[in-house]
């Protein structure tokens, strides 16, 4: 859809606009209570900066913004695979991008509403040549977006098999993982700390997916960090003693947790990782994968929801 025909349709002036940046286009959002963007491609938000705060999500300086080119930071949404694809019991097929095509493709904006405080943004990501080639022909995604002191996150996944145009064959099941990839911005990795996964078991991806348990109550990054916490629908809370504030990360129907940061090795193999980039974020991201991963049967949906908060706090906490 043309820029020009969505500002027509969703452009709320003063509040929402909608602008080219290079080959792509983005939403920008200003409300009483924050500042933010959302590319269209990938649905994928890059900023938001409740008033009187540091930036909330880290987005990389040497990011590039062109099509079918994922965007390093912010929050990509992952679908339908997590990760490599690899075989499940409804596909043995392992090829298509890495972390699925959602974060590369085009989404539709469906709805703008301005509600007190915040903005209300509504996506749709419906299947197309690239996703049926890759084997994901029945599904709609619905992204809804609400932006203010608050950042609320619906990601709802529906099997539309029932509705299929191949009336020839049965509608079945369809797997997928889905993950909220979330860029925290830090002051500094060594001034963060994480709680809310004490006791959980998860994967250690730098240790040859070695299943481990961990045993203390925060988490502090030390190197490269790859986890994906399995089991867990417990709310994680991001302490940063730099920019003295709290992050709360709350969510419904994801059993997954992910903590991810590449280090200073990996990192220097990302092109479109700035210098010490590293050592500016935390990724905590709210999943769906590998054992949590979703079935649903056709005419039935999933809501994958996330609830970002945060507040300041006195060096002395």
């Amino acid at each position: 859809m043309p820029t020009s025909n969505i500002q027509a349709s969703f452009e709320i002036p003063g509040t929402l606009s909608f602008q080219r940046h290079g080959a792509l286009e983005k939403a920008v959002i200003t409300t009483d209570s924050c500042v933010g963007e959302v590319f269209l491609q990938g649905a994928h938000i890059t900023h938001w900066q409740p008033h009187g705060e540091e930036p909330l999500l880290f987005l990389s300086e040497n990011s590039a913004f062109l099509p079918g080119k994922a965007i390093r930071g912010g929050i990509p949404i992952i679908f339908p695979w997590f990760g490599a694809r690899t075989p499940n019991q409804h596909s043995s097929r392992t090829d298509g991008p890495a972390h699925g095509f959602a974060r590369t493709q085009t989404w539709q904006v469906t709805g703008a509403t301005a509600s007190g405080e915040n903005l209300v943004l509504a996506f749709q990501l419906l299947p197309n040549d690239e996703s049926a080639a890759l084997g994901f022909e029945n599904f709609s995604l619905n992204y809804e977006v609400s932006m203010g002191k608050t950042l609320e996150l619906k990601l709802t996944c529906t099997n539309t098999g029932q509705t299929s145009q191949h009336i020839d064959r049965e509608a079945g099941p369809i797997l997928f993982e889905e993950a909220l990839h979330t860029y925290f911005a830090a002051s500094d990795i060594d001034n963060v700390s994480v709680s809310g996964l004490a006791n959980t078991e998860y994967l250690d991806k730098t240790d040859g997916m070695k299943r481990k348990r961990q045993e203390e109550k925060l988490l502090k990054l030390s190197g490269e960090t790859d986890r994906p916490y399995l089991n867990t629908s417990a709310t994680v809370t991001l302490l940063d003693q730099g920019f003295q504030r709290r992050i709360k990360i709350e969510k419904e129907q994801s059993l997954t947790t992910v903590v991810w940061n590449p280090g200073e090795t990996l990192a220097g193999k990302m092109a479109d990782m700035q210098a010490n980039g590293f050592r500016r974020f935390i990724c905590v991201e709210s999943a769906n994968a590998m054992e949590n991963a979703v079935v649903l049967q056709a005419g039935e949906s999933h809501c994958l929801s996330v609830k970002i908060s945060v507040e300041r706090f006195q060096q002395k906490d």
